[in-house]
């Protein structure tokens, strides 16, 4: 019974630490393609352009944060874990700005089969007119990608919680390694 109980607390566990990692990157996604869409917005209104498009920014955030976690699962860069961190963090901004392209490129597919122009016109229409679109979004995405991932080699390296807790909770001058006679 004790097995039994240790194995629903272990499958708890790791659905809530799961779950806590999609919410995280959906959110820190939806936040940077939120202000790329009010840069948008704002560029587009110099020259009085409506543009409105506001929640596919969220769809694409939560969309792209579970194309996020399967690419974590099949742990991208795992043979550059000795590596300084700069070399696992800039690889996975590049595959995962890969990821990004080829999402980019079902997406537009997609919308295609939805506007009954098939597979082969949304494709057509994605390399004629978004094709130059679908390159900045990688380029960006790649940028906003390196902190991300920063951040995850860091707290890989630093031990689970660790990063958070740095961040996110109040620490004595003793556990910040400054004494109190010394200035930040």
């Amino acid at each position: 019974m004790n097995e039994a109980n240790t194995k629903r607390a272990d499958w708890k566990s790791k659905a809530i630490r799961e779950m806590t990692g999609y919410y995280m990157t959906s959110m820190y996604l939806a936040v940077f393609f939120g202000l790329f869409t009010w840069y948008r917005r704002l560029v587009l209104d110099e020259y009085q352009i409506s543009y409105l498009h506001y929640g596919g920014s969220v769809i694409q955030a939560l969309v792209l944060a579970k194309v996020i976690m399967v690419g974590r699962a099949l742990r991208p860069g795992r043979r550059l874990k000795d590596h300084p961190l700069i070399v696992p963090t800039v690889y996975k901004a590049v595959v995962f700005s890969i990821f990004v392209g080829i999402f980019g490129i079902l997406e537009a597919t997609t919308i295609g089969l939805l506007h009954g122009k098939g597979i082969a016109g949304g494709f057509e229409e994605l390399m004629s007119a978004g094709r130059y679109e679908l390159l900045a979004r990688c380029m960006v995405m790649f940028v906003a990608f390196i902190p991300f991932f920063a951040f995850d080699e860091l707290e890989r390296v630093l031990g689970e919680g660790k990063l958070g807790k740095l961040f996110f909770r109040r620490r004595s001058a003793d556990e910040s390694g400054l004494s109190t006679d010394e200035t930040p």
